[in-house]
């Protein structure tokens, strides 16, 4: 009886922090590539659905659509991605226009090789071994990965909540600041903590004009500008 042991070669999920791989795909606009936006100064919000003309799928596709203005306010660009064929993507978006009104304005990629769905993690053969899960990645213009969100396939993404991490990981950058849990735009923000005795000391006396809670946390209407632009550990 043999005991030998066989590799199975796992996709690697990209990780927070690290650079976003450029990729060249075709798509429902022609042909993409991620840093064709990012070098125009723009975040990309890449999502994958599990396939076209699905119930769920198509509630996100038009909710997304619903809400595009909101993502190009804020510099955001999204782009779909799927298994399907562009034959497939552009009857099925020619047919929630028609049921719905609703144009999808954003291009939608056709991975029928996966090559941007094994870059990206988007292969969960625990979930199936064909078809994209649910999966949002946060793309920052200098091409840095910055959030990854995974769903199953029965359960549907909050389009509120995808602009409000790009709000927030946009708030952070420019003001060098960290959101608190449920954080809004237009609510306090979290500032960096004292590093040195004397400055804790000075922070919980009250001088800084901030909402104190402790020495360690402390947080001021909308923005705050701090000595240093570096990124500050919040956690």
């Amino acid at each position: 009886m043999s005991t030998e042991m066989v590799a199975v070669t796992v996709p690697r999920i990209p990780r927070i922090g690290e650079p976003a791989p450029d990729f060249e795909s075709n798509s429902t606009q022609g042909v993409v590539r991620l840093s064709d936006f990012t070098s125009k100064g723009k975040w990309v919000v890449l999502f994958s659905h599990p396939g076209d003309f699905l119930p769920v799928c198509t509630t996100e596709f038009v909710e997304f659509a619903r809400r595009n203005d909101d993502f190009e306010k804020r510099k955001a660009q999204l782009i779909g991605c799927s298994v399907d064929s562009v034959f497939s993507h552009i009857a099925w978006i020619r047919s929630i226009q028609e049921d719905s009104g609703i144009k999808i304005p954003f291009p939608v990629i056709a991975d029928a090789d996966r090559k941007v769905a094994r870059l990206f993690g988007m292969l969960h053969d625990a979930a199936s071994d064909t078809a994209t899960v649910r999966a949002v990645l946060f793309i920052d213009p200098t091409q840095t990965i910055r959030t990854l969100l995974y769903y199953p396939v029965a359960c549907g993404r909050n389009i509120d909540e995808i602009l409000r991490i790009v709000d927030a990981l946009q708030m952070s950058d420019t003001n060098h600041v960290a959101t608190p849990a449920n954080w809004r735009p237009g609510e306090s923000v979290i500032v960096p903590p004292p590093t040195t005795q004397a400055d804790a000391e000075e922070r919980v006396a009250g001088r800084d004009g901030l909402e104190i809670t402790d020495w360690y946390l402390a947080r001021s209407n909308w923005r705050l500008p701090t000595k240093s632009a570096e990124r500050l550990s919040y956690a």
